[in-house]
């Protein structure tokens, strides 16, 4: 017979909760399925970058003529190029 989960005020306090646990105690590992989650989004970080003027200038053209930010054609650029070295 598995312990039953408390119900908690709110993250922090469920966050503590598993911090001091063992969540076998509680659940059924071995039955659990693997889930998908596409929609999830990426944290992010922000980031300082210095770019010549004149290629930034660039960037923004060549994003401009694709109708995206210029920032986000960047990570597009980095993202390709990421995908192309592995």
């Amino acid at each position: 017979m598995k312990k039953v989960i408390p119900e908690f005020k709110d993250e922090r306090q469920e966050r503590v909760f598993w911090e001091q646990e063992d969540s076998t105690e509680f659940l059924e590992w071995e039955s659990a399925k693997s889930v998908s989650l596409p929609n999830l989004k990426k944290s992010t970080k922000s980031i300082s970058l210095r770019l010549p003027a004149d290629m930034l200038e660039r960037l923004k053209v060549k994003a401009n003529a694709m109708d995206v930010p210029y920032q986000s054609y960047i990570k597009m650029l980095l993202q390709k190029e990421l995908s192309n070295s592995i």
